[in-house]
């Protein structure tokens, strides 16, 4: 499965990420950019008085395969 991995960086100057499933995989980079600057402007997200999502630091497609090691049957 793909999700989308936006990372930002807060009001203090920390790192936030946020992962997004079922998303379209052929966003191209101004389009996400702009999303991302969207979603920092709107100041949704806080913690103690502190923005956590503020500025577009990366944006990226992470791929991760699940393998069933043993499952139990019913």
């Amino acid at each position: 499965m793909k999700t989308l991995k936006l990372t930002f960086r807060s009001g203090s100057h920390s790192t936030r990420t946020v992962q997004l499933k079922y998303v379209a995989e052929e966003l191209d980079e101004a389009t996400i950019k702009q999303a991302m600057k969207e979603i920092g402007e709107l100041q949704l997200f806080e913690n103690k008085g502190v923005q956590l999502y503020v500025d577009p630091v990366k944006a990226e497609y992470v791929d991760t395969e699940e393998k069933v090691v043993f499952a139990a049957e019913d």
